[in-house]
């Protein structure tokens, strides 16, 4: 209550105030990732605290800088199981770069000044201080300029790249007939030198899930592959598995990714870039390793190339036709069933009218996949997801942050009917803080991933993935429409194809938030699909829900 009163006196902090604390917690992710700048949030002690959990995760998992902070018993009382007493610097733990318990009022400001630099710092993350009741109502002369006491966590900062090692990936470059370049979300803020990069190199270049926007997704332009892994594009797969020359920037050989991790880029060098040390060699031995920041090793890579471009005489436009070839040959598509709306249609169509231009954020599932494949990303910090950690409910409140980050920008909510339900209530934040939040539904009245899995892999049996109410199939359960109305936000219900594009022109239009329940069909499957731990060659390009496999 102290902080909370504290900020209702300040004139340079806004608080937005969610309806939820994991509300709070993804739209804090929400404003760190469409800005870059740390994002911040606050809740009560116990259950408010745990209410942060997933978004703790979720942000040390996809490197977002952020810091949380919670109230705490008097500390009289901790350790005696208090009224909403949780030990939550232990439940947090091993989900935050580092959290503190504050004992003594005077060590506010130096905390405080640590844990921002601590989340932006290196590999961004989390960041939880706990505050007991008591130190709050002290009252405290505050010391602004005491020193931050981090020294073994400043030794181990990365170092600037070193000349020898750039020098070896140029020549690496230099004796490749077939390089990609696979870059992830440690490139988001180096995307300038990465197109330079490209350029100087003419290197094809396919993104992960976390590094879409780095650069800018086209289905025209030969050196963009778009997403590679599971869902990713067949052709920047094929580039992948062809390549001789792997050039991993800012990431880490996940798993949705790699597949079967002896099988990823089995005939290629592996050159791996990334500023923190654990990953290097963590999942995918690598030939060349440099651990630093990617921005000034790409700096570093395009002084060396521009310095030495006429000597090289660098052409992989053989590749490149390879490539072309590959993408004439599988382009990302989808069928149409008479008036029914294809989902990715939907997003398509989204792309078209805002001009590839909008602040995308999604939930978790198939409509997120599809957000990933359909919409052409042209910057980076334009697409907001739960990557790592896949949290459902990240999409409205992620939206939400992004919106009081850039008030001017279109910021755009794709998202799936359970994932929506889960953070249903920031409906309520969105109307009273006038932030202009667009959210497009896919509904398809079903938990679509799972069910895309059970069609593939379980014999279609529903073990508990319809949404809808069972004794009444033929409706649309719940009313998404009623929420929306009890919330006074303004909403519609479009079912079919040709009234689509107006419909979202009209979303688009409305002023203050809006929600477009776009009713979809459930046989829909994200495709391509590489099955979990296979191979390129397992690769799945056909069929949907309406057949049995």
């Amino acid at each position: 209550m102290e902080i909370h009163q504290a900020l209702t006196r300040s004139t340079t902090i806004r608080n937005v105030l969610p309806r939820h604390e994991q509300g709070g917690v993804f739209a804090a992710e929400g404003y760190a990732r469409a800005s870059g700048l740390p994002g911040v949030c606050i809740a009560t002690s116990g259950p408010g605290a745990t209410n942060l959990v997933s978004g703790l995760a979720d942000a040390l998992m996809d490197s977002i800088p952020m810091v949380a902070i919670t109230g705490q018993v008097p500390r009289r009382m901790i350790g005696t199981d208090a009224f909403q007493e949780t030990p939550i610097v232990e439940v947090t733990r091993s989900i935050t770069k580092h959290n503190y318990l504050v004992l003594d009022v005077d060590d506010i400001p130096r905390i405080v000044k640590e844990a921002f630099f601590l989340a932006t710092s290196g590999r961004p993350g989390p960041v939880l201080i706990d505050i007991p009741k008591d130190v709050q109502q002290q009252l405290v002369v505050p010391d602004w300029d005491q020193p931050i006491r981090l020294a073994g966590y400043m030794s181990r900062l990365p170092q600037s790249p070193s000349e020898v090692h750039l020098e070896q990936i140029v020549r690496l470059v230099s004796e490749s007939k077939k390089p990609v370049l696979y870059v992830g979300g440690g490139c988001l803020n180096s995307s300038e030198e990465l197109r330079r990069f490209v350029e100087l190199t003419g290197i094809p270049v396919t993104s992960t899930l976390m590094g879409l926007g780095t650069y800018p997704s086209s289905d025209e332009d030969d050196l963009s592959l778009q997403m590679l892994g599971m869902h990713g594009t067949v052709y920047a797969n094929y580039a992948v598995d062809k390549a001789d020359l792997l050039l991993a920037f800012g990431v880490r050989f996940d798993d949705r990714v790699t597949g079967k991790l002896e099988a990823f880029a089995s005939r290629a060098k592996i050159v791996h870039i990334d500023i923190d040390s654990a990953e290097i060699g963590k999942n995918k031995q690598p030939h060349v390793s440099v651990c630093a920041d990617v921005k000034p090793a790409l700096q570093g890579l395009n002084r060396i190339l521009e310095a030495k471009l006429e000597k090289l005489k660098l052409d992989f436009s053989a590749w490149r036709a390879e490539l072309k070839e590959q993408k004439l040959k599988f382009p990302l598509g989808y069928k149409t069933f008479e008036e029914a709306i294809p989902p990715q249609y939907a997003i398509q169509v989204l792309d078209e009218l805002t001009e590839g231009k909008a602040i995308i954020s999604t939930g978790v599932g198939q409509h997120q996949m599809w957000a990933a494949q359909h919409y052409k990303y042209l910057r980076p910090r334009q697409w907001l997801t739960s990557g790592g950690l896949g949290a459902m409910g990240f999409g409205l409140p992620a939206a939400m942050g992004a919106a009081a980050a850039n008030p001017d920008a279109i910021v755009v909510d794709i998202d799936g009917d359970g994932s929506f339900m889960m953070n249903v209530q920031e409906l309520a934040t969105i109307k009273v803080e006038n932030l202009p939040v667009k959210i497009l539904l896919l509904n398809n009245q079903h938990l679509g991933m799972v069910v895309q899995w059970e069609d593939r892999f379980y014999k279609a049996n529903r073990a508990h993935t319809y949404l809808g109410n069972p004794a009444n199939e033929s409706e649309i359960f719940p009313n998404m429409l009623k929420f929306a109305e009890a919330c006074g936000v303004p909403a519609a219900r479009v079912t079919k194809k040709q009234d689509l594009k107006a419909a979202i022109q009209k979303m688009l239009d409305t002023p203050g938030p809006y929600l477009l329940d776009v009713i979809v069909p459930h046989q829909e499957h994200v495709l391509p699909m590489i099955p979990s731990g296979g191979a390129f060659k397992d690769v799945i390009t056909e069929g949907d829900g309406r057949r049995s496999y």
